[in-house]
């Protein structure tokens, strides 16, 4: 075989790009030879960071409504732990540690958007009901993942950006490599990781800015409602850079749309009418403001265009679906499995037909538990089920899709659609009040962590892929992360609301489940939902289908605030700037691979300092501690319209950085 190149993090050169006919991509880890990977000290280590960050994540999400990625920081402390041990071989051992480990954040995301609103309206909830809610819905969204894993990390490959795994994967493997690249990354990890902390732990400026912070800009916003955001964290900036210019460029269309066209478009015309417009909104549209505007009339928009991309992804994989379908009745019937395949370690999966197993297994748990701990009736528990299974794996390749795009999961959109949906059928079943309250939540909590986990497990997958993992070790380990992470979310989701409660003064502020409860309280009333608006979303999808437009990052701009999409915007320029400034195709691609160890270290560093300060927030807020450390917070001056003046300036200024470091690198490199 030709020989292979690397990338300056000693990835094979081709490992973003797509691969021309008759070319193969070789992992960093033979692909035949045995690896050390699942160990004791892999596993043990990966059950003890799953705990850690479960319960750190949950605290940071009910907290200030941002769950951080779990997998960066433990990607890092993996390789901090292996370097520490000088344990030789480490790297596949590291990918189970994050494999396991990382099963944290999904769960912990797909809990408390959903879980907390039961407390808020004061229904009956307890430990089990959470943990098995989340355990389900995390083994849901591994299995229905598991037979489109060759579809998205091999059948794709280069295709799509899938940010996080990149920058988790240059973690792991300029850990395992050392030398020069390790330095840049270390570099850049703590210069994102210091600017992020500046002003989320501090206040040393605005974290969003907008054109508010002039008069005009002002002015503007109140007269049209027409108003720019842009959040200036190095991280979500890093993702840009990693999405690249194409996606970020389609993710920033839908969101210009949502904020310069569709949002003065509704004042304009609501603006004189005389009573609320819509069974969503409580205002009259000439009180409100555009953030009002986004919230009640365009975010549902882009949720029924993310709901129809979902469909229109089912149809285009319907090949792909049928022939996972196809497999498994092959190996039920002949009774044969892929244990022969065992010479390609790094493309064998669990069998399909465990994989079927497993599902009907989860699937008649999953109508015990409605049956007996939600429903009490056989009928709506039948429902209740399909329900479950139907949206969770209409939507598996929507949350895949996401993660691979644009490295951030609209899980809250999918749910709150779902919570829409399984309200709607509940109540003409006959099931509504507090039961059908009951009944809708805890089908939208197993949904919301199925979603949740395809996202965050096909990120783990494909790291896994660009090193050489064996993914049917990472798929049969998955499910002890699941279990754990399941049980530590339910105990300290118990924990806080019996400490803090998540309603009155003090409380939590879990805003999205707070968004749940006060969206599930009139569906139950059989209050009407948007559902133009849906169908307007819809129907954009199909036109952007038509067009030849991603309608899934469309939509996922419209729907994700601006504030998150415009730097996304901003670090994909940076990556196609550094590619075009010379003819020559080596100097470009190492400035690019430069480039990405860069970006990848503000996310690390990010994330890693986003937990930090989760951490010492949390330490703060118990009653014997006298650090003070929120009173550090400089919150007025970080409100003022200077602050965003000063985050504008430090935002140029690591645009600049990360431009000027990758222009650094050489042709040799």
């Amino acid at each position: 075989m030709e020989h292979q190149g690397t990338t300056t993090s000693g990835l094979p050169e081709n490992a973003y790009k797509e691969l021309k006919p008759g070319e193969e991509y070789r992992p960093i880890i033979d692909p035949v030879a045995p690896y050390p990977e699942v160990t004791p000290y892999s596993v043990i280590w990966g059950v003890v960071m799953a705990i850690l960050f479960s319960a750190a994540a949950a605290y940071s999400g009910l907290k200030i409504g941002q769950v951080f990625e779990a997998a960066i920081p433990i990607a890092i402390l993996a390789v901090g732990l292996s370097t520490l041990a000088k344990k030789k071989n480490a790297l596949g051992q590291n990918v189970i540690i994050q494999s396991i480990g990382a099963s944290s954040g999904v769960i912990v995301a797909g809990a408390i958007f959903v879980i907390p609103a039961l407390y808020i309206l004061n229904l009956p909830v307890d430990f089990f009901k959470i943990f098995f809610a989340s355990a389900f819905g995390g083994f849901l969204g591994v299995l229905f993942l598991i037979p489109f894993r060759k579809y998205f990390v091999k059948d794709m490959h280069g295709k799509f950006p899938f940010p996080e795994a990149t920058a988790t994967t240059e973690i792991l493997v300029a850990g395992e490599k050392g030398g020069k690249q390790a330095g840049v990354l270390v570099v850049s990890g703590l210069i994102g990781g210091v600017f992020d902390f500046l002003y989320s732990a501090f206040g040393t400026w605005a974290e969003v800015i907008s054109s508010r912070m002039v008069e005009s800009g002002v002015a503007v916003a109140d007269k049209l409602k027409i108003v720019f955001k842009m959040n200036v964290s190095a991280m979500v900036f890093g993702l840009g850079y990693i999405v690249g210019l194409k996606y970020s460029a389609i993710i920033a269309a839908g969101s210009f749309l949502s904020w310069f066209v569709l949002i003065p478009l509704v004042y304009e015309v609501g603006s004189g009418l005389t009573a609320p417009l819509g069974a969503t909104a409580t205002q009259l549209i000439s009180a409100m403001s555009a953030e009002d505007i986004f919230k009640f009339y365009v975010r549902p928009i882009g949720i029924g265009g993310i709901a129809m991309a979902g469909i229109i992804g089912i149809i285009r994989s319907s090949k792909i679906i049928g022939g996972a379908f196809k497999l498994a009745a092959s190996e039920i019937l002949s009774k044969k499995t892929n244990g022969g395949n065992n010479q390609v370690r790094w493309q064998t999966d669990l069998r399909m037909s465990l994989v079927v197993m497993l599902i009907l297994l989860s699937a008649v748990l999953i109508f015990v538990f409605f049956y007996t701990g939600v429903v009490f009736n056989l009928y709506h528990a039948i429902i209740g089920l399909a329900i479950v299974l139907i949206i969770s794996f209409l939507f598996t390749t929507v949350a895949a899709n996401a993660i691979a795009i644009v490295g951030t999961n609209p899980i809250s959109g999918m749910t709150l659609m779902t919570l829409i949906l399984s309200s709607f059928i509940l109540v003409r079943a006959g099931l509504s009040g507090t039961q059908g309250m009951i009944s809708a939540l805890l089908i939208g909590g197993v949904v919301c962590t199925a979603l949740s986990m395809a996202g965050g497990f096909i990120t783990d997958l494909k790291i896994g892929y660009w090193i050489g993992s064996t993914p049917k070790k990472q798929e049969s380990w998955k499910f002890l992360g699941i279990i754990v992470s399941a049980a530590t979310v339910g105990g300290v989701i118990y924990i806080l609301n019996q400490t803090y409660g998540f309603t009155g003064p003090n409380a939590m502020v879990a805003p999205q489940a707070n968004a749940m409860a006060a969206v599930i309280q009139p569906l139950m009333s059989n209050t009407p939902a948007p559902w133009v608006l849906y169908l307007v979303g819809a129907c954009m999808s199909l036109i952007l289908v038509m067009i030849g437009v991603s309608p899934l990052a469309f939509a996922l701009g419209m729907y994700i605030p601006q504030e998150l999409n415009t730097p996304l915007l901003f670090g994909g320029i940076v990556a196609w700037f550094v590619t075009s400034r010379t003819k020559n195709e080596k100097l470009n691609n190492a400035r690019f691979q430069r480039g990405t160890l860069i970006a990848s270290g503000f996310i690390a560093g990010g994330s890693l300092f986003g937990v930090l300060n989760a951490f010492l927030k949390f330490i703060d807020q118990q009653e014997r501690t006298r650090f003070g450390y929120e009173n550090w917070h400089l919150k007025a001056w970080a409100e003022s319209h200077n602050a965003e003046i000063l985050g504008l300036v430090m935002f140029i200024a690591l645009f600049a950085y990360i431009t000027w470091d990758s222009l650094r690198a050489k042709e040799e490199d």
